[in-house]
């Protein structure tokens, strides 16, 4: 028999009819598909409220294709589109008037607003939510599409928050109707499934320690490392951004300010908070890297190890204390998760900036900038540099386990399936992904507190750190505090 190569493998994935072909096949019928879907076909297109219109929102817009970051609307694509394309674009919502008319021109029938609460004044234009604002907003436009019945795509993080990540899980398990996917990409690859069967297989034993890094180094650093790593977003005017700066500067015509605030604390407008990836750094808008790419990357761990709620949390950075504003651009965290059924404790350590494994600097891996390593008992896993088992010279005959677990036909096609009542529940839906999204939380919580923190999920809070309370659950601005209901 021709023995199966990695690449072979890797390179097969079901298409859409494949995939539900065989995914309605095992299940029956996917059940709870809401009553103006039931009974429906590919054919059918769903109206999609787009909350937010520029930069992520871009890429979303445009389903499985991941490209176009930038502020200005691309062109529609080509014929034959699958994924969101396919779809209606029915509302436009932003804050930025800009990014309204540069959608507006792609599709000129939607309703526009500038305020997120106000799109759910006409749910009936709608039926499903595509959440791409900035971090701190997320919960509220994901919030109010659950409760008005819709079904939500939301850009990770999925919260801003401990709490708010518990609130979604909870109210989302109220309506299981509703199709809900979080927009880390990579859960829907091919690989993910391959990572999963080498493991499900014994091919390095039971995992007792997974190392997860990414290089972005922006955040707060030193000034020569902002110089190498962060400059174009590190800084303003030539000046290194450490603080807020004093100076009050007008709000753009174009720019609701108030409303982009939302929850978050008022502030006067500055241009080091917005666009993004600017806001990206303060705490009160977003998390940092941790919460941004550990999103995708500390996800691979969580994927394929059946990964919920660590033990034990402990945050190290270079900075020292934390900043009471800012994100640290470096920090090394380590979790500690109990067994699960057969499975052994694992130890998680994610590196973010200029932090790096010790198999890195041992040069025992590739020195990939962005990657993962998963350590057995008889044997290591990594995909830095490409899927590789390690030793190399323990695994050169090794056979590739069979493909066992369903390819998925794409991120956003997983969405569209599900909304249709044509397809399982999508993988990354929001009772899996807001546990990644709660650890990452922790890590920063752990940053900022000074301390290992010991984790009580049940009561949420730190056993050892009531201290940590403020950041687990943050205060909403006048005129927002109401919207969430536990």
């Amino acid at each position: 028999m021709k023995k199966k190569t990695m690449k072979k493998t890797l390179q097969r994935q079901m298409t859409r009819r494949e995939f539900v072909g065989s995914t309605l096949a095992a299940a029956g019928m996917v059940p709870g598909a809401p009553a103006f879907l039931r009974g429906q076909n590919l054919n059918n297109k769903l109206n999609i409220a787009m909350i937010a219109c520029g930069g992520r929102a871009i890429a979303n817009m445009n389903g499985d294709g991941g490209g176009g970051r930038g502020r200005e609307a691309p062109a529609a694509p080509p014929s034959a589109p699958t994924g969101i394309p396919a779809e209606n674009i029915t509302v436009l919502c932003d804050i930025d008037q800009n990014a309204i008319d540069a959608a507006a021109q792609r599709f000129p029938n939607a309703k526009k607003y500038t305020d997120l609460r106000k799109v759910f004044d006409s749910p009936n234009d709608f039926d499903a939510v595509m959440v791409s604002t900035a971090e701190h907003t997320h919960t509220i436009a994901t919030y109010l599409a659950l409760t008005h019945g819709k079904h939500v795509y939301c850009e990770k993080p999925l919260t801003h928050d401990i709490w708010e990540a518990r609130l979604i899980r909870e109210t989302a398990a109220k309506y299981p109707k509703l199709a809900t996917q979080t927009g880390n990409q990579g859960h829907a690859s091919p690989i993910r499934r391959k990572i999963k069967e080498l493991i499900m297989a014994g091919a390095i034993g039971p995992v007792r320690e997974v190392h997860v890094w990414a290089g972005r180094a922006w955040g707060l650093q030193s000034l020569e490392s902002a110089l190498k790593f962060d400059k174009p977003h590190g800084f303003y005017n030539g000046i290194q951004i450490t603080d807020r700066f004093k100076e009050e500067m007008p709000v753009p015509p174009h720019l609701s300010w108030d409303l982009w605030l939302g929850p978050a604390p008022e502030r006067p407008y500055h241009a080091t908070y917005f666009p993004g990836p600017r806001w990206y750094r303060w705490w009160d808008f977003g998390n940092g890297t941790m919460s941004d790419l550990g999103g995708h990357d500390n996800d691979v761990a969580f994927q394929v190890l059946d990964l919920t709620q660590p033990l034990t949390v402990e945050a190290v950075s270079p900075i020292g204390k934390a900043h009471l504003e800012l994100a640290p651009a470096t920090m090394t965290v380590t979790y500690e998760f109990p067994a699960r059924g057969s499975a052994p404790p694992v130890k998680l350590i994610w590196y973010q900036g200029e932090s790096k494994p010790p198999q890195w600097h041992e040069g025992k891996i590739p020195q990939s900038d962005r990657a993962q390593l998963f350590i057995g008992d008889k044997g290591m896993l990594t995909t830095a540099g490409g899927l590789k088992l390690l030793p190399e010279e323990q695994f050169k005959d090794y056979q590739m386990p069979p493909e066992t677990l369903p390819r998925s036909p794409g991120h956003y096609i997983e969405w569209i399936l599900a909304c249709k009542g044509l397809g399982p529940a999508p993988g990354s839906n929001f009772q899996y992904s807001s546990w990644v999204t709660q650890s990452n939380h922790l890590g920063n919580v752990a940053h900022r507190v000074g301390k290992k923190l010991e984790w009580d999920y049940v009561n949420l809070r730190c056993r050892n750190a009531p201290e940590a309370d403020q950041y687990i659950r943050r205060p909403y601005r006048k005129g927002w505090e109401g919207i969430l209901k536990a």
